[in-house]
């Protein structure tokens, strides 16, 4: 069964949510584990393995499936501009070491760095490090993963949002709500208004679970000095179908904020084909 792939429910069925990488998933999935164990989960979320529903479990496949077919509960995702999303992916994923303590994927990028050209951190002898320009040709190596799956298949960090939530819908799920990272405190309490959950949520006394900081090596710059003409152009190439789906400004990438709101209906018409 593929239909709900990377879905999670919590166990009282109070709220079905799709994660989406690099889109506040962490604080979500506490705060749907905490609305049912009244305690967060000690650990990251992704390695929770009980306490909440995941499409991962072969045991939580059919309640997913049974209560998205039958839209039992609120279902929801969370969304982000794709300049920054694509940014945080590669300081987090390609600079960053891993909780193992080695590379994301572990021999994988030094191979690409050597075809594409960009460094991972600074140099052990001079301490320079061009985040622009590693930034830059990771971009190109990016969109040759999405447009072309070379040399490798998209990674799940930065292929195309809408790509983690066309499955629900292409198997007969609808969303209830689709909210901006940006605006994350006004969509998940919307979320939580809307449902009933065994453990009433405090928003302002939840701490935000960012799993990946500290990874990598922190921006040195402004967004937008990350993006010249041709990568705002590779950008848009990769991620057309997000910028015009939820509503963010493919034009100026020092504006992180939507610019319209988000069309349920219209996501559902193009995510249904």
């Amino acid at each position: 069964m593929t239909g709900f792939n990377g879905t999670w429910m919590t166990t009282s069925e109070s709220m079905v949510y799709r994660p989406v990488p690099k889109c506040a998933c962490s604080t979500i999935g506490q705060i749907m584990f905490y609305s049912d164990n009244h305690d967060f989960f000690d650990g990251d979320i992704h390695d929770a393995e009980g306490g909440m529903h995941k499409w991962s479990f072969e045991g939580s496949q059919a309640a997913i499936a049974d209560n998205v077919s039958a839209h039992r509960s609120y279902v929801f995702s969370f969304v982000r501009n794709p300049y920054t999303r694509i940014l945080s992916a590669f300081f987090d994923k390609v600079c960053g070491i891993q909780r193992n303590g080695g590379r994301y994927r572990g021999d994988l990028l030094p191979k690409m760095r050597q075809k594409y050209g960009f460094e991972f951190g600074p140099d052990p002898e001079t301490g320079e490090f061009d985040q622009i320009q590693s930034f830059r040709r990771f971009l190109l190596f990016a969109r040759d993963t999405i447009r072309f799956h070379r040399p490798i298949k998209p990674d799940i960090h930065w292929s195309p949002i809408w790509t983690h939530l066309v499955g629900l819908v292409e198997n007969g799920g609808t969303y209830d709500g689709i909210f901006w990272t940006e605006k994350f405190n006004d969509g998940m309490q919307q979320v939580l208004d809307a449902v009933e959950t065994p453990n009433p949520i405090d928003l302002s006394e939840i701490p935000r679970f960012n799993e990946s900081e500290g990874h990598g090596p922190k921006r040195a710059h402004p967004v937008e000095d990350y993006f010249d003409d041709l990568s705002m152009h590779l950008v848009f190439e990769i991620y057309k179908r997000d910028f015009e789906l939820f509503g963010y400004d493919r034009e100026d990438p020092s504006n992180k904020m939507p610019v319209r709101e988000i069309d349920l209906d219209q996501v559902h018409k193009v995510l249904a084909g």
